[in-house]
């Protein structure tokens, strides 16, 4: 029945220590709180910029990959033009000759298209796994920014490499 009805010096102490519990909690706990609060807010916005940046890269590299294989794709079609011409100019001269010099033209170019392709190709994949590299650092800072994250990580892999 005391816990029901409390008597008014075990409510006056009940009241003090509240207040000094609160007291502490907000001196010196309620800060260090907020500005962790603060500081997760400002990683998870600069991750979110990151990944919209990335997105933007990505979108820009990819425009700029049609740009690429349309020009490509234009000096091949002039090269080809250029080689019917020389193909066509040749065959007064010598029949035989004019269809080798085109067939070697045409095989040239079609190499040298490709090539430029494989290059622009090889550039782009560079560019996006250097994003995807600096993505993937950041978004694994991010996670492993406490111990307890580490530790189930590491618990994760290691229940893995007993599977495999």
């Amino acid at each position: 029945m005391d816990l029901i009805k409390p008597e008014l010096g075990l409510l006056f102490w009940m009241v003090v220590s509240f207040l000094i519990v609160f007291f502490l909690l907000k001196k010196f706990a309620w800060k260090p709180i907020l500005d962790m609060l603060k500081e997760r807010e400002t990683s998870i916005e600069s991750a979110l910029q990151a990944a919209e940046n990335a997105k933007f890269e990505m979108a820009r590299l990819q425009a700029n990959n049609e740009q690429l294989i349309q020009e490509a794709k234009a000096e091949r079609d002039n090269i080809l033009k250029a080689a019917r011409e020389a193909k066509e100019n040749m065959i007064s001269e010598a029949k035989d000759k004019a269809t080798q010099e085109a067939d070697r033209l045409i095989k040239i170019a079609r190499e040298n298209i490709n090539n430029e392709k494989m290059a622009a190709i090889t550039d782009l994949k560079n560019q996006v796994a250097l994003l995807s590299v600096e993505i993937a650092e950041k978004l694994i800072k991010a996670e492993l920014a406490n111990k307890e994250s580490q530790k189930d990580l590491i618990n994760k892999y290691l229940e893995e490499a007993k599977l495999n």
